[in-house]
């Protein structure tokens, strides 16, 4: 986690990514760290970093005079476009009465309310889509106390259906003509709500204590530098976390395993007779390339530290089966 740019701040952000693998971790032991987001906002300190239940969206209500929070979510994802039906290229009306042409227009916003009102009387009170959402539609949705959001990404979408257990829907079409929306088709939150982090908005939507499959990580920094560097230390450290809960177990890091295996494989080499010791013994040395680069990248005496870590291997590698370092010191 440690780098250039992050300092003192490592603890905090390695207790993050513990604490968003251990979320998302399934029945089975895995961890998803897709299913971890990680959203980058500037202003104040790295340490205001948080973790949240939930999914994050950059975004913002469709209307200003949608409410600004709902709890007791229930979620519609729809792929689809809510806007002021229009007749499908290729289709004309002949109109006979200028009086018609009035009523043609409203039957086309009536349309669209009648869609929206089947969405709403299903009991959603909060309705993503992927596409268009036009001032009639949003209306409509002030008029019913509910939030629309629009134009979300097809990927941000199906990943809050997961998360929230709902079905994303292309069409209201049925089979015999008609149009309806079913209420086993939408999803459970806590709780949708908008506010300004940084310069914009983002709407929050926090999952149900019953499902833990999505959570996010929201980042801030001085700047987009500082931003992206927290983002790749995050990334590489939720790997990490991924393989060590997955596997249950660790090994030393600081180029220790090489040096055990360096000791290892020197003594096995001399107990062969034929040209396959020399490939052996090469390979041994091959190994201390990684402890050499890593001590020399710290600005450390190379040779000196390996020297102190042969030994320290060398001494547990043939020490009694209790396995103590006989007599050696090590400092650096």
């Amino acid at each position: 986690m440690s780098s250039k740019l992050i300092g003192s701040e490592s603890k905090i952000f390695a207790e993050l990514c513990v604490q968003a693998a251990q979320y998302v971790k399934t029945q089975r032991n895995i961890v998803p760290i897709k299913n971890i987001q990680i959203i980058k906002a500037h202003g104040q300190s790295s340490t205001q970093s948080q973790l949240f239940e939930g999914y994050i969206l950059q975004t913002s209500r469709v209307s200003q005079q949608m409410k600004a929070r709902i709890d007791g979510v229930k979620i519609a994802c729809m792929d689809m476009n809510l806007n002021k039906f229009r007749l499908a290229m290729g289709t004309s009306v002949q109109v006979d009465d200028p009086k018609n042409l009035e009523k043609l227009r409203q039957r086309e916003c009536d349309i669209l309310k009648e869609r929206i009102s089947k969405i709403i009387d299903a009991g959603a009170n909060v309705i993503i889509t992927t596409k268009a959402l036009d001032d009639f539609g949003s209306k409509y949705l002030v008029e019913r106390g509910c939030i629309g959001l629009r134009r979300v990404d097809k990927a941000d979408v199906r990943r809050i259906a997961k998360m929230c257990g709902a079905t994303v829907v292309t069409t209201l079409a049925q089979p015999d003509g008609t149009e309806s929306f079913d209420k086993s088709l939408l999803g459970d939150a806590e709780a949708v709500y908008e506010e300004s982090v940084g310069d914009n908005d983002y709407v929050f939507i926090k999952s149900s204590p019953d499902n833990n499959s999505s959570c996010s990580i929201l980042v801030r920094g001085a700047n987009e530098y500082m931003l992206d560097e927290v983002d790749r230390s995050l990334h590489d450290s939720l790997c990490v976390v991924k393989r060590t809960i997955e596997s249950g177990s660790i090994v030393a890091g600081g180029g220790a395993v090489e040096v055990a295996l360096n000791i290892y494989l020197e003594n096995f080499a001399s107990k062969l007779s034929s040209k396959e010791q020399i490939a052996v013994a090469e390979f041994a040395e091959a190994l201390l390339i990684i402890p050499k680069v890593l001590s020399g990248n710290a600005a450390k005496d190379s040779a000196e530290l390996i020297s102190k870590l042969r030994v320290l291997h060398n001494a547990a590698q043939n020490s009694a089966d209790d396995g103590k370092y006989k007599d050696v010191e090590f400092s650096g």
